[in-house]
């Protein structure tokens, strides 16, 4: 297999700033879409496919909970991590999406939150492939705002020992239609707890999201809980309010800011390419000066995303990343790489909203990846406080 890498659009030879660990492991996961993904992804884009088959391999390159020690899990550090990520979505975002809701969701918050029973029985599983989870807090009223979730958790009796019976709706729930595990965010009596519940329960129904205009390589679901019953252990013991998922989810935006970048990437590299060969007037489209804007506006801006991504990674492994840095990233490279993509589709021309390039499928992708995980609006509310001490969200 081919691990040559080649990067058109690295204008500060960013590869001089990682190690020769982070390199390898950049070029395995580069060499695995290459080979696997590529030739793939226009049919599983048109299908609306999601190939479950690739699963194991994602597991075999220690991609799935990568970032989690122990538990058959890779403990590899933030920035191989996020290499992983942009790797992943330059195939596309729905790849990305899958190793996100699996590893910086659900394997997460059994991690962080979750019992030794809890780790034991489902952890070494995930790392393998061999159980899938998703993810359950966001709601039909309830996205932005989980704190207003509707979903209830009630006990069932009284004392520790008492089943939990769990009603509600979640929506845009990742992978929940093929998912053996489903980590569940409900009220209670006591404030906001996390379950663990095996999809095989009585009541949990999944229901896939169709049709769609964007991830249409992924999947997204409704959950119906209709009084699911749990028994006492289900419960996560180590969170409590929206601290928990919150957690989860900063796992999951950190990804998202390097992985948006890896999609844009892919895009400028799917412009570049064509405006070299693509002869108008006489000669190529790199030859005229408006089409060299595009492409080095493009290229400053991938550059200086992954120079983003990459500091943010390194604060992150040294456990001084806050959380409105991550902000600063999720909103930053989501918001330029789907104008990247945009602007690279006009290279393309007509030939450019065809499923044989990239630009228009990565930014019909982004636009779900800049809403899911706090959308733009959020994460610009949550940098003004940051900036101004007032909160604005209401």
């Amino acid at each position: 297999m081919d691990t040559a890498v080649s990067d058109p659009a690295d204008l500060i030879s960013l590869d001089t700033l990682l190690t020769e660990e982070e390199l390898a492991l950049r070029d395995r996961v580069r060499a695995f879409v290459r080979a696997e993904i590529r030739p793939n992804i226009a049919r599983w884009y048109e299908e609306a496919y999601f190939p479950l088959e690739i699963v194991p391999e994602l597991a075999k390159l220690g991609l799935l909970g990568m970032h989690l020690a122990g538990y058959g899990c890779a403990g590899r550090s933030a920035v191989e991590y996020g290499l992983a990520a942009s790797e992943l979505e330059a195939g596309d975002s729905g790849l990305r999406t899958f190793v996100s809701v699996q590893g910086s969701l659900a394997m997460s918050a059994i991690h962080k939150h979750g019992s030794d029973e809890q780790k034991d029985e489902w952890l070494p599983r995930m790392a393998a492939g061999e159980a899938i989870g998703c993810f359950g807090l966001t709601e039909p009223s309830a996205g932005s705002d989980p704190g207003s979730m509707r979903t209830f958790a009630r006990r069932d009796g009284s004392g520790p020992g008492a089943d939990w019976i769990l009603s509600g709706t979640k929506r845009w729930i990742g992978l929940a239609s093929v998912a053996d595990v489903a980590v569940v965010w409900a009220q209670t009596d006591d404030g906001v707890r996390g379950f663990v519940v095996p999809t095989s329960a009585h009541g949990f129904t999944a229901t896939p999201i169709e049709p769609k205009l964007s991830m249409r390589a992924s999947i997204q679901c409704e959950i119906a809980l209709d009084d699911v019953r749990l028994p006492a252990s289900a419960v996560l013991p180590n969170a409590v309010g929206l601290k928990g998922p919150f957690s989860c989810l900063n796992e999951a935006r950190y990804g998202i800011l390097w992985g948006a970048m890896g999609a844009a990437r892919d895009a400028f590299e799917d412009a570049l390419a064509y405006s070299r060969e693509r002869l108008q007037f006489g000669r190529p489209l790199a030859g005229y000066q408006l089409t060299q804007e595009k492409l080095v506006n493009m290229a400053l801006e991938i550059n200086k995303g992954f120079l983003l991504a990459l500091h943010l990674g390194r604060l992150k492994d040294a456990g001084r990343l806050a959380p409105h840095q991550i902000s600063v990233g999720k909103l930053n490279s989501c918001r330029e790489a789907i104008e990247i993509c945009r602007e690279a589709r006009t290279i393309l021309g007509g030939n450019g909203i065809t499923l044989d390039h990239s630009p228009l499928r990565h930014a019909n992708n982004l636009e779900s990846v800049r809403t899911y995980e706090g959308t733009d609006e959020v994460h610009t509310l949550i940098l003004g406080q940051k900036l101004t001490g007032i909160a604005a969200f209401r």
